[in-house]
């Protein structure tokens, strides 16, 4: 590389950090020998501009005219208008510690939580309907936009996009995650950084701080042990040190890092309000969601002061009244130092054993929608970690990251357990500034690979020279950190039930960046104008090698699903085929992403890459292919119903075919039986087999409408096939295929059998509907809901658009839609359960509506608790011994699920559970009303009014 003047003039170094975002960069110019910090302007008031190194990474979204004109500075603006005003920075956290239903925080965490949509406008999570919300994807992209902003107006001669930018993520994020990182850069005007992982960043900028002392320093180190805790992960990394025989610098490979560990900074606060929390809420009860939430904010700040060097003994914690009563109910609670450094010690870093593991069952550091992990343990993942990946040769050094080890208690303890697990004491190397090592870190690895490719230079010219002159400033060289690839990289394929997956090896773990791996031996058939998918999956705990193009079972611990890779893809002009042979080519790429890329065998000029799928991926993901069905018991009749599924199929043709046949009606009524004849009885039929038929179907819908029976008999067997809409491959492709049957509607629309069966299917595939589709249907089933009302009123009037059931269940199935409508829908529900004869339906359906636990929707979509208090209210007014529906009803409105802005306070769920008791309620639903736990398979079946597919399991 050279420098000249249309090349970078600095390195920067951006930690996109949880709590704060810090900028550090160094020139290439040979002006600067020193790597910099940025001192970012923001606010800390209406009327003062400060400039500060740590830029909070926090959004406070206000009220129209709550921030007068300062809102608009500094640069850029984050608000699209005075509607919409936003401030980033210290003033947005201060203004949140008052106000934290308008504050966004934590948004790298939610990037990372594949339980949503992180591209659409969910946060602030659980804040009142006037709050104007942002996506954690936007919130993510508008902390770099204020950044580029600050350097721009600090290095006006060098804009920030045309400058070397090294952009740093925990070395446990999943591919989507870093995709959706790289698309916040791209958003906020930085189309080509590069990403690194935070444990290697702080590992560079120690690495720069030793100067020509390095290679000594590292001397009698063989395993450094990097533990990066940030205010929303825990990161872990090994890495080994090779010393060079001749002196010269060390040979520094990764080797392992840990799975993604949502616990960090953010958990510790969480702890210390739940510790706080009876001491401000009455007796028996919790605090509401914004109170806890203001409650988190003050401990956050406690938590700092109490930790840092010259920390008080104690500190107040205030928290504020509302409304009219804001002074009159304020109250206060004393917070120590001793609660503090032991709440964080023994509650994050307990005593433990090199062979423990972390707990499985849910722990109580839960609040905000986020899925922490269920042991708050540091200490058990770190022995878990190690055991796995450091075997017998543990760690013999060790760097600490993260703002949280300013506190000593911390450090002691985490040294103490290495030391006692390895033996003997550990090295602790020196880090003197945690909060901005990683930014520090970030350029100085970007300062390596500058290094690395002068010294590949033959050809020295003047650029080349001033690169050379501001390296020789720093006084040292910079090893590169090897290892390549953190994990290996696997694609799923098709299993036989009853025996592990298998998978094929696209990319092995350690391949270097840029490598680009060809699976030669490996072709695959590629559908062109069609939707593709891929199913992948990472591990990074098998220490056993393994070669691209290698299939084996996918057994053992460590497997992570990743987002498909999943497009449709166009065919090239002049490619007449709407299939092509195609082989996969896999690389980590230099900005530190998977790429996976189709290249035509034919014609190697053509290929493909294939994208992550991250956007409106949750319904695939909340019903996802089972991953492990090694101990499932096989299904009597399975290993026939492939080897007779040509037979089943022939019976389809038969029915829908393009061959005139002498088929009577009844045999068109009876397909189901016949093929059952054929398959077995079909709730049997596993996913697999299912989509084959539902394909079958679909290849023939043309035929559908040949008689009132045709119709009626694809609608009945296509949804039972297609249900529910999502979880298997090519789902996607296969519902925007029967979305463009909807405006056809029925054929025999004079048939109230038809209709029943019309509303029958939309329910069944409702899952796989987006927001626009489910509100469509609901537009048109609420209308025919009106209507036969309206006709069944009447003296021995009869409906003649189908079921009034299941035009019910179908509105209750509509989990996309704004919650706002279901609210309306439930009410009209209750009013007609004043009238004499209502449907039982009618009770269900308003469970579904004001359900907690979404089936297979976005959680920010879930009705306010709230809101849900009316149709509780109403289902506690019944008699459950005599009404069973309406008590599962109320189980799915009070069902726990650890997240304060869904479920309804203590109290409230206590008055359901004493009811439930005296009822003689079922044991397994009391345990949803009073703890985190899963649903059983018979109250999915209850609950999504079809059962599951066997092969796909609702998370």
């Amino acid at each position: 590389m050279t420098v000249n003047s249309t090349q970078p003039a600095y390195i920067v170094g951006i930690d996109l950090g949880t709590s704060h975002t810090v900028v550090a960069s160094v020139s290439l110019t040979g002006a600067a020998g020193d790597i910099a910090l940025l001192d970012i302007p923001q606010r800390s008031a209406a009327g003062e501009v400060v400039a500060l190194p740590l830029l909070p990474s926090v959004r406070y979204q206000a009220a129209p005219g709550e921030l007068g004109d300062s809102w608009q500075q500094p640069w850029p603006p984050q608000g699209a208008d005075e509607a919409a005003p936003a401030v980033i920075g210290r003033w947005a956290r201060d203004l949140g510690t008052a106000v934290p239903g308008r504050l966004v925080a934590s948004a790298k965490s939610w990037l990372s939580h594949t339980g949503v949509d992180r591209t659409a406008p969910i946060l602030p999570w659980g804040a009142d309907e006037e709050v104007v919300k942002v996506s954690p994807l936007a919130a993510s992209s508008s902390y770099l936009a204020h950044v580029k902003a600050a350097w721009d107006k600090a290095h006006p001669e060098a804009p920030l996009q045309a400058q070397t930018v090294v952009l740093t993520v925990p070395a446990s994020f999943d591919e989507g995650a870093r995709a959706l990182t790289l698309e916040a850069a791209q958003l906020a005007g930085l189309p080509g950084v590069q990403l690194l992982e935070e444990p290697k960043a702080a590992f560079h900028d120690w690495l720069l701080l030793q100067g020509e002392q390095l290679a000594a320093q590292l001397a009698d180190s063989r395993l450094v042990l990097v533990v990066d805790v940030g205010g929303g992960t825990t990161d872990l990394t090994l890495i080994r040190v090779e010393a060079d025989p001749e002196g010269g610098l060390p040979t520094l490979t990764r080797t392992a890092v840990g799975e993604h560990l949502m616990l960090g900074g953010d958990n510790m606060d969480l702890a210390l309000a739940h510790q706080l929390e009876p001491a401000f809420a009455d007796e028996g009860n919790k605090l509401p969601a914004q109170r806890f939430a203001q409650l988190v904010q003050r401990c956050r700040v406690a938590k700092e002061q109490l930790l840092a060097q010259d920390a008080p003994e104690q500190l107040s914690i205030t928290l504020l009244g509302g409304g009219s009563r804001l002074l009159a109910q304020t109250q206060t609670a004393t917070l120590t130092r001793t609660q503090v450094q032991s709440r964080v010690v023994e509650g994050f870093l307990p005593p433990a054993q090199i062979s423990d593991v972390p707990a499985k069952r849910q722990g109580a550091l839960r609040g905000f929608g986020l899925p922490y992990p269920a042991d708050a343990a540091i200490s058990r993942h770190l022995a878990q970690f190690l055991s796995l990946h450091a075997g017998g040769a543990l760690p013999d050094t060790v760097l600490l990251n993260g703002g949280v080890f300013h506190a000593h208690a911390l450090v002691q303890r985490l040294t103490d357990l290495l030391g006692q697990w390895r033996g003997k004491a550990v090295r602790v190397l020196h880090n003197p500034h945690p909060d901005w090592a990683v930014a520090r870190g970030a350029a100085a690895y970007g300062l390596a690979r500058v290094q690395a490719e002068l010294q590949e230079k033959s050809e020295v010219n003047r650029p080349a020279v001033q690169a050379q002159q501001a390296l020789a400033a720093i006084k040292t060289m910079i090893p590169r950190i090897g290892g390549g690839a953190a994990r290996s990289y696997w694609l799923l394929l098709p299993g036989k039930k009853g025996q592990a997956p298998q998978g094929l090896c696209l990319l092995p773990r350690g391949t270097e960046e840029g490598v680009r791996i060809v699976l030669s031996g490996r072709r695959f058939a590629l559908k062109l104008g069609q939707a593709v998918r891929f199913n992948l999956l990472a591990n990074s705990q098998s220490s056993v090698p393994v070669q691209a193009g290698q299939i084996a079972p996918l057994t053992g611990d460590g497997w992570v699903e990743l987002p498909p890779l999943a497009t449709v893809l166009p065919v090239p002009e002049g490619l007449a085929a709407a299939q092509v042979e195609v082989q996969l080519q896999a690389s980590m790429s230099e900005v530190g992403t998977l790429e996976v890329r189709c290249v035509a065998v034919q014609d190697a000029a053509q290929s493909w890459l294939l994208p992550f799928a991250v956007r409106g991926a949750v319904a695939a993901e909340n019903i996802a292919a089972s991953a492990d069905a090694s101990s499932a018991e096989e299904p009597k009749g399975l290993n026939s119903q492939a080897t007779r599924l040509p037979e089943a199929l022939a019976l389809i043709e038969r029915i829908f075919g393009t061959q005139a046949q002498e088929v009577t009606a009844k045999e068109v009524r009876q397909l189901r039986q016949s093929l059952e004849k054929v398959l077995g009885p079909r709730e049997g039929w596993e996913v697999g087999l299912l989509r084959a038929l539902f394909d079958a179907l679909l290849a023939r819908a043309k035929r559908r409408r040949r008689t009132a029976e045709h119709e009626r008999v694809w609608l009945n067997l296509a949804g039972w096939c297609l249900r529910p809409g999502v979880g298997a491959e090519l789902d996607g492709w296969r519902m925007a295929q029967v979305w463009a049957l909807y405006p056809q509607g029925l054929g025999h629309g004079k048939e109230a059998a038809n209709w029943t069966e019309w509303w029958v299917f939309w329910r069944r595939v409702a899952a796989g509907l987006n927001e626009e589709q489910q509100m469509q249907v609901l537009e048109a089933v609420a209308g025919q809901m009106q209507k036969t009302v309206q006709q069944t009123t009447r003296a021995g009037g009869k409906s003649s658009h189908g079921s009034y059931d299941d035009m019910l269940r179908l509105f209750a199935a509509m989990e996309a839609v704004p919650w706002q409508y279901r609210q309306e829908m439930g009410q009209w529900m209750l009013q007609r359960l004043e009238r004499e004869g209502e449907t039982v339906q009618t009770w269900w359906a308003i469970g579904r509506l004001a359900v907690r636990q979404s089936l297979a929707a976005n959680a920010h979509l879930v009705m306010p608790p709230e809101a849900a208090q009316e149709f509780l209210d109403a289902t506690l007014a019944q008699d459950w011994r005599k009404n069973e529906t309406a008590m599962f009803a109320a189980v799915q409105m009070a069902r726990m699920t650890g997240d304060r802005a869904r479920d309804l306070p203590d109290a409230v769920r206590e008055q359901v559970l004493e009811k439930m008791r005296s009822s003689g309620a079922p044991q397994r639903w009391i345990e949803l009303v009073e703890q985190v736990v899963q649903m059983e398979a018979e109250d999915h079946k209850r609950s999504l009014g079809d059962s599951l597919p066997p092969g796909l399991v609702l998370l």
